[in-house]
């Protein structure tokens, strides 16, 4: 399908405990469809290094770009996404946090009787989750045999980038859209649906997907995107 007309820049920032390869599915779905399409590789390591390093990706795209964040991307694409280039801000099951607001703030104002992360307490600075419950907390609709391989792989999450604060809210100036997943255990759908309201995003919503949604739907996922980029 390499007829399509160049329908525009997307970047995809992962969240955290995984890296950007996550993403195959939704890649594969915007390439097909003629978009340029590029992974930011995040450290994890704080916000602000990697608010830089997606700056930077963006820095070397021509033309306007549609910034995606899941998870703890949301915050990063908050902080990341005032960069000039950026035309639209689309939250995959997302943080997204206002100025002087960070993943952490979020995360302690979740509903005290719902879903809790399953975050494992820090060790040198770094947290991972509970390998035992990642399948059932991160990634409910996906393979077994998949799920353990992401647990087995966490990418260390460094308390500094949940701890980040937001300097300024792209969000306020630029048009932003949420997909909410039904089912997710990391990120209660109330939270998701209270934030995405508050961005005034369009959005849409998965039944029954888990916060992997941008691996076990990535057709619905690039359907968002693509309208985002349209828009």
């Amino acid at each position: 399908m390499s007829d399509h007309p160049h329908r525009g820049n997307v970047v995809l920032v992962h969240g955290g405990f995984v890296d950007g390869s996550g993403w195959q599915g939704v890649y594969d779905a915007l390439k097909d469809d003629g978009y340029t399409v590029t992974v930011a590789q995040n450290p994890t390591l704080s916000l602000a290094g990697d608010a830089a390093v997606t700056r930077r990706v963006i820095d070397g795209l021509e033309g306007p770009v549609v910034l995606v964040g899941h998870s703890y991307g949301g915050a990063v694409i908050t902080e990341a996404g005032l960069h000039e280039k950026v035309s639209g801000l689309v939250y995959i099951t997302a943080f997204a946090p206002d100025k002087g607001e960070s993943v952490g703030s979020l995360i302690a104002g979740f509903p005290a009787d719902g879903p809790q992360p399953p975050i494992l307490p820090p060790v040198d600075g770094f947290l991972f989750l509970d390998r035992g419950k990642f399948h059932e907390s991160f990634a409910g609709d996906l393979p077994a045999r998949q799920a353990a391989f992401m647990a087995e792989s966490q990418v260390p999450w460094h308390v500094d980038a949940p701890a980040g604060a937001i300097s300024e809210a792209a969000w306020r100036t630029k048009s932003s859209w949420y997909l909410v997943a039904g089912d997710d255990r990391m990120i209660p759908p109330p939270a998701q649906r209270m934030m995405a309201e508050r961005i005034g995003a369009q959005t849409v919503e998965v039944p029954g997907s888990s916060h992997a949604v941008y691996v076990s739907q990535p057709a619905a996922v690039a359907d968002l995107i693509k309208q985002a980029a349209r828009d």
